[in-house]
């Protein structure tokens, strides 16, 4: 599977032992987003939308620590202000940082990633991609309809798709109340039974078989990214297709206990058709899911 970050984009990472940061910064790009789940915790979703004024996004933190974590975007907003990188109001520079957050607080305390952990992704970010359980992803796991102890492992997962000469990138941090599924529909993460296999969460909850809803622990957030000239319009077009993508690998998803979120971003260097762009973003969410639970 090939994961490239496209020209224009560079993504850090900062995590401990138990939640993380991913951050994706750009110089500047076209920005849209989607928010699909009833539980989101997000920053900037509304000067998204393709209504308003802004048209440009200088960063999107993807994070852990449920709202907590929105705190890491202020450091990434601190980090780009000392880089010079954000809109001219007068003699002040405001960069514009979009976020949303997983929840994984779990154990003893508090843990979420703080504004300095926002300006350390800021400065690992680089053009040569990590994943697995890394950044926004250390924390995340997947199908918890019996609790944290019969979930399976989450994580942040890459995937790209090329579209002519653009490129399409999906960055997703699946952290998701459903189980994972492959292209075949075939459970490769989510709740399993006391034997370690798979009891299959959609057919629990169609059942009536609710053993342990976890009220506040899901929610898979991410970002695409490509190269493509794209409208304001068009990106958030294009964040509502990528949905497709995580309601192809993630079953169920946009639940009552998820809060899912997708950015889309646009560097608008390349040409290329818009409903390719769509059907490559599409694909490129549905690989980056599985990719985060094999990582």
């Amino acid at each position: 599977m090939e994961r490239k970050i496209p020209n224009g984009f560079k993504l850090g990472h900062w995590n401990d032992e138990h939640t993380g940061v991913s951050v994706i910064l750009c110089d500047g790009a076209v920005g849209g987003v989607d928010v699909r789940g009833c539980a989101p915790g997000t920053r900037e979703t509304d000067l998204l939308r393709p209504e308003k004024a802004i048209e440009e996004v200088h960063a999107v933190a993807l994070c852990g620590g449920s709202s907590y974590g929105l705190q890491a975007c202020c450091g990434v907003m601190e980090w780009l202000k000392d880089k010079g990188v954000g809109y001219k109001m007068g003699d002040k520079i405001v960069p514009l940082v979009a976020g949303a957050v997983i929840y994984d607080l779990k154990g003893d305390g508090y843990h979420y990633p703080d504004m300095n952990a926002g300006k350390a992704a800021c400065e690992s970010a680089s053009d040569k991609p990590l994943r697995g359980r890394v950044g926004a992803g250390r924390g995340a796991t997947v199908g918890k309809i019996r609790g944290d102890a019969f979930a399976s492992d989450g994580g942040l997962g890459i995937a790209t798709v090329a579209v002519g000469a653009a490129t399409v990138t999906a960055i997703v941090v699946v952290n998701a109340c459903g189980d994972v599924r492959d292209a075949d529909g075939k459970i490769i993460a989510g709740a399993k039974a006391n034997d370690g296999s798979f009891i299959d969460t959609a057919g629990c909850i169609v059942n009536n078989d609710f053993m342990k809803l976890m009220t506040g622990g899901n929610t898979t957030i991410g970002c695409i990214l490509t190269d493509a000239k794209l409208t304001k319009l068009q990106a958030n077009k294009l964040a509502t297709l990528a949905h497709d993508g995580m309601a192809r690998a993630i079953r169920p998803v946009h639940t009552d206990f998820d809060g899912d979120t997708l950015f889309a971003l646009s560097s608008n260097k390349v040409d290329a058709q818009f409903m390719a762009v769509g059907v490559a973003a599409e694909e490129a969410v549905a690989r980056a899911v599985a990719d985060a639970v094999k990582a």
